[in-house]
């Protein structure tokens, strides 16, 4: 098939170098966004006199019923065709015949994929962030079921306090509630037009591209030809905000994993987002849990592969950045299939109330208040935190636990210890009295749930 851009060159490429240099088997994922900026280019065209509007009318026609056909299955894409914009504009012009050809008039196949790009990241952020928005929905539903339900709060591992299972959860909330920030953020500098700028110096033609940009739901136009058509931050951004996703994501997975243990059995996962071991019939495996860890790398290479890609090149558009979509398209996909599993996977999760509270009873996380206690009796700190940690040295020693040990034992490391030590180091009480906002007390978490929900409706 004869090349568009035939003309100096004869158009004749080795038949592997042709599927090396195609891009149509990725980017004919933008098939809506290059018909529909088509469209829009046809109108601006027409009503600056540029073609007439019969000649619009029949583009846009024509753009009109490619779109339906692709939409429908009944037309297929045409392997042979170098990317999108080729296979659309060959479409129409064997619909519509040499008027299809006008469509090209003030705008080249750099400004074009800037603008495909722009838009089809734009849509997909949406349901990125609409995905995101149901999932704090979900984390914060079981969060406040469990508001009240005790667990050991860790550092290093290691139990070190006690909290609720809530205000853990609502940690993650916090974390996405920031990720559909940055994303919101990253659309916001994304929506602006690239189209006018063409192959990069501009157009001879008398164009309007505010009002190309306004009739693509953009708030603006790139303000310089040359930025126009080999800018990609747009999706070096985004791909940077998914890596974030997915990181916390992977954190959330790796406790999960943790969670589902028979080490702490804190939560059992649903059949529907496990699997079995092919010799061991004991084992439920957290499969999804694990793949979503495990894909965060995948989305971080994507990164870094574009980082890399655009580091060296000049201005303007260079073919190398034909290879910003396969990594792009990946990230979103990645994100958009993680969530989609970890959503229904953190809604039919049970949480195991009664294995957390007893993880937090035999560890020990209500020291910090047994030597709080010692301080408000007078005792300066460092005295009560070594008091404190005598104390629990002796109930290792004795498998005794602080609320368990008598108070005789107790009187043997200081005359303050009274019988009121019991309630200060009980663990309801221990995680009462954070009382600081942000903190675990029931009465914070409430807040923390209010702010979320109150975040979700204004996203």
């Amino acid at each position: 098939m004869a090349k568009l851009w035939a003309g100096l060159t004869s158009g004749d490429t080795d038949i592997i170098a042709d599927y090396f240099n195609s891009s149509l088997r990725f980017d004919c994922k933008m098939y809506k966004q290059d018909i529909k900026g088509s469209m829009a280019h046809a109108a601006m065209l027409a009503a600056k006199g540029i073609i007439a509007k019969e000649e619009a009318d029949a583009l846009i026609e024509g753009l009109s019923s490619i779109l339906e056909d692709l939409e429908s299955g009944s037309l297929a894409f045409d392997e042979s065709c170098e990317d999108i914009h080729m296979f659309v504009e060959q479409e129409l012009t064997g619909r519509i015949g040499d008027v299809g050809k006008k469509l090209h008039t003030a705008r080249s196949r750099n400004d074009q994929v800037a603008l495909d790009m722009r838009m089809y990241l734009r849509d997909e952020a949406g349901k990125i962030s609409a995905l995101l928005k149901e999932l704090v929905d979900a984390v914060v539903t079981v969060a406040e079921e469990h508001k009240a339900s005790i667990m050991p709060g860790y550092t290093h591992l290691q139990r070190a306090q006690p909290i609720t299972f809530g205000h853990h959860l609502l940690a993650y909330a916090m974390m996405l509630l920031r990720d559909i920030d940055r994303i919101s953020d990253c659309v916001r500098r994304m929506n602006v037009s690239p189209i006018g700028c063409c192959a990069l110096a501009g157009t001879t033609y008398n164009t309007d591209r505010r009002m190309e940009a306004a009739a693509l739901g953009f708030d603006g136009v790139v303000l310089n030809s040359i930025d126009g058509v080999s800018d990609r931050d747009f999706c070096l951004e985004l791909m940077g905000d998914l890596s974030i996703v997915m990181m916390h994501l992977s954190r959330f997975s790796e406790e999960i994993i943790l969670w589902s243990s028979w080490e702490f059995g804190f939560v059992r996962l649903d059949d529907n987002y496990t699997t079995g071991s092919s010799i061991m019939p004991q084992k439920k495996n957290p499969d999804m849990a694990e793949l979503v860890r495990g894909k965060t790398g995948r989305v971080y290479g994507d990164l870094m592969g574009l980082l890399t890609t655009l580091k060296g090149l000049p201005l303007a558009y260079n073919k190398d950045m034909q290879e910003d979509k396969e990594g792009v398209f990946d990230a979103v996909e990645t994100v958009q299939l993680s969530l989609q599993v970890f959503i229904p996977m953190i809604k039919t999760m049970q949480v195991r109330t009664e294995a957390m509270k007893r993880a937090a009873q035999t560890g020990f996380i209500n020291a910090t208040d047994l030597a709080d206690y010692l301080v408000c009796k007078g005792l300066p700190f460092r005295s009560a935190y070594k008091i404190s940690g005598s104390i629990v040295a002796r109930c290792m020693k004795d498998g005794e636990v602080l609320e368990t040990l008598p108070l005789a034992v107790y009187k043997e490391y200081s005359d303050l210890f009274e019988e009121d030590l019991y309630n200060a180091i009980d663990l309801n009480t221990c995680v009462e009295k954070r009382i600081s906002e942000g903190g675990t007390s029931v009465s914070s978490v409430e807040a923390q749930i209010k702010y979320v929900k109150e975040m979700l409706e204004k996203c």
